[in-house]
């Protein structure tokens, strides 16, 4: 059903302006007419849709957020526990929202379901919205017809993402800042101070000092040829992204990454939450365990750990257990594949996977808690190496010179 934008006057005079649907521009005037608005200007929202892709939305390049879903999974999740019907509940909800782009998405999703499409097919449309896991939670929900208690979880799923999610980023700010404020203070003094104190020694007859003979020829390097500097920044960036691109340069990477103290630790510990809480998720939500560990393979960015899981469907699909293969490949700690065992054991598995998602959130919490501790410190003691050492160079030829006079 097509979207207009509108201006116009409410009944009080005041000029209102806003959205609204309607078949065609008539029907869409004579609904804003009923609410007691008298449109001065209405145009519609052009709206294109791609096979296979989100839609290309005229005028509306603002982003939908993952915090964009997590509100909306949990209006509708309220709704649907209230058991208003799904057309009345997708009616409210293109209402609500409040982002432009979703508000189109979900007016297209709710005019779909209302010519007979389920909601995971309309959903499925648009797959850079909704993610393979959302559509299949919602179509095991359909199937069993528990899209209530889906949506519940995956509203409980989404928000726990966007707080994992924003403990990291706002962990990291911090540390980030600190880096590009100090290269840059770091930069000015070479490029803007030191030549202007080195001048001085300039018509010495001794040699200066290594140290100094060092600091001098960085200097000169980053003020004379800095386009070579910065070209050779970007050659290396780009080599390492082609790198990373190819398969095995991602695999040998993601192996490297694994073993850096502490960073190795934070990236693993942070896939096992998301592998953990995901792969609860979905067997909460009635999808078939196949079925979900192709889903889980795809929300692991890290390769190594991705590659253990692939294997680990494939055994499952030859009738082995999930925890052996985990075991096998030597990247889940013990604690994780036995809670895996007992939980298959016993017919429990997705609450030990919700225990260990809960455990492991709290260990992301702990280590990176941990890490900003320890790297404003080492960046504080890095900065003064830096710069005691370009005091330093300053300082000796000052020294000599003073020996020499003495």
């Amino acid at each position: 059903m097509p979207v207009f934008e509108y201006k116009g006057l409410d009944h009080s005079g005041k000029a209102v302006k806003g959205k609204t649907d309607g078949d065609t521009e008539k029907i869409a005037r004579s609904k804003l007419r009923r609410q007691g608005i008298f449109p001065t200007q209405i145009t519609e929202q052009l709206v294109t849709q791609k096979s296979g892709s989100a839609l290309n939305l005229k005028g509306l390049f603002k982003r939908i957020s993952v915090n964009d879903i997590a509100i909306m999974t949990r209006q509708m999740a309220t709704l649907a526990k209230a058991h208003v019907p799904l057309i009345d509940a997708l009616v409210a909800i293109t209402e609500q929202v409040e982002n432009d782009r979703l508000k189109l998405v979900m007016t297209d999703v709710r005019e779909q379901v209302n010519e007979g499409a389920s909601l995971a097919q309309a959903l499925s449309k648009y797959p850079d919205i909704f993610s393979n896991l959302f559509v299949n939670m919602v179509k095991a929900g359909e199937a069993s017809g528990t899209l209530d208690q889906v949506l519940l979880r995956l509203a409980d799923f989404t928000e726990s993402s966007v707080r994992l999610k924003n403990k990291v980023v706002g962990s990291m700010t911090y540390p980030i800042l600190m880096i590009v404020i100090g290269s840059l203070i770091v930069s000015g003094l070479f490029i803007f101070v030191i030549p202007k104190i080195t001048a001085i020694f300039s018509d010495m007859e001794r040699a200066l000092p290594l140290i100094t003979q060092i600091v001098v020829r960085i200097s000169e390097i980053m003020r004379s040829q800095w386009y070579m500097v910065l070209g050779g920044i970007v050659a290396i960036l780009y080599v390492i992204r082609k790198i990373l691109r190819t398969p095995r340069g991602k695999q040998k990477f993601d192996m490297v990454i694994l073993k850096v103290p502490l960073v190795g630790r934070m990236v693993r510990i942070l896939s096992i939450s998301r592998f953990a809480s995901t792969l609860s998720t979905l067997l909460q939500g009635g999808v078939p365990l196949l079925s979900a560990m192709d889903i889980v393979k795809n929300v692991i960015d890290n390769h190594v750990l991705k590659t253990a899981i692939t294997k680990a469907r494939e055994n499952i699909s030859e009738g082995e257990s999930l925890a052996a293969p985990l075991r096998e490949s030597g990247e889940f700690p013990p604690m994780v594949t036995h809670m895996i065992a007992i939980g298959e054991k016993t017919g429990e598995l997705e609450s030990m996977l919700n225990t260990i998602a809960q455990t492991y959130e709290d260990e992301v919490n702990t280590t990176l808690t941990a890490m900003t501790t320890l790297l404003e410190p080492l960046m504080i003691v890095t900065m003064g190496a830096i710069v005691g050492v370009i005091v330093m160079a300053i300082l000796l030829p000052i020294l000599d010179l003073n020996n020499i006079a003495g």
